[in-house]
Parts: C-alpha cells; sequence; structure tokens
C-alpha cells in the first residue's frame, strides 16, 4: 500500500455517553478509547481515522456528504437511526466507497424492533454484539476490502 489511506468513523445518537451508559449492554470502554484504538491501528495500516459523533441525524447527514471522494471507507455505528433513518441510509448509498456498519451489542438479541437495519444492504458487512472490538473487527475488514 502507497498512500494513506482516508476512513471516516461515524458514531451516531447516544454513542458519546458510551462508558457510563447502560454499561452492561454498551460496556465501559468510552467512545474516547475507542476512537484512540481505530487510530492506533490503522496507523499500522498506514490508514489515517477522522470520527464523528452526533446525536443529530441531519449532522451526521451532513458529515458523510461532505466526505465524499476525501476519503476510501466508512466505519459507521448508526445507533439508534439504524433502525429508523432512511435518509441516512440514502446518504451512505450515495457514497462510492465501502461502509462497514457496526454496533456494540447484538441487535439480533435485543427487542424487535433493533432486528432491522436500513443501513445494512448498503454496508460491506455488518459486525455487531462484541463490544469495543466490534470497532476493531470493523476496521480490519474494511482494511482487507480496501487491500483488494
Amino acid at each position: 500500500m502507497s498512500r494513506t489511506l482516508r476512513i471516516l468513523v461515524v458514531h451516531g445518537p447516544n454513542l458519546n455517553l458510551l462508558g457510563t451508559r447502560e454499561p452492561e449492554i454498551y460496556g465501559t470502554t468510552t467512545l474516547e478509547e475507542i476512537d484512540a484504538m481505530l487510530r492506533e491501528r490503522a496507523k499500522a495500516s498506514r490508514a489515517e481515522i477522522e470520527s464523528f459523533q452526533s446525536n443529530h441525524e441531519g449532522a451526521l447527514i451532513d458529515r458523510i456528504q461532505q466526505a465524499g471522494s476525501r476519503i476510501e471507507g466508512l466505519l459507521i455505528n448508526p445507533g439508534a437511526l439504524t433502525h429508523t433513518s432512511v435518509a441516512l441510509r440514502d446518504a451512505l448509498a450515495a457514497l462510492a466507497v465501502p461502509i462497514v456498519e457496526v454496533h456494540l451489542s447484538n441487535i439480533h438479541r435485543r427487542e424487535a424492533f433493533r432486528r432491522h437495519s436500513y443501513v445494512s444492504d448498503v454496508a460491506l458487512g455488518v459486525i455487531t454484539g462484541f463490544g469495543a472490538q466490534s470497532y476493531s473487527l470493523g476496521l480490519e475488514a474494511l482494511l482487507d476490502a480496501l487491500r483488494v
């Protein structure tokens, strides 16, 4: 890999509360710790991570649209917008880069409404249920896809 890969990591609503919000479901790792872990791992693969978190659907969509052709891949945890936002899904579908969807908890072992994702059909793959490690696994999958 001769050039630096640019990867945008998007964190949806309430993920700024990681570490304190329902630790029995989401664990005790903070969002800052997840971002630091991702930056460190990416550096080893000549990749750069830019992270963005918002509790506002429009802000997430704006950031995804701004990324446009300046990124090679996107890692996203849409949070609750996974199950509700066609607009977020459409913004992701407009990107011409691989997307990996991640979730800290296993959305298929939770409430029925969490089992449907509007994002999954535009994602290369989905990693769910491994806590903060879901992000690491998602980044590995994205890096592998970008090496092809």
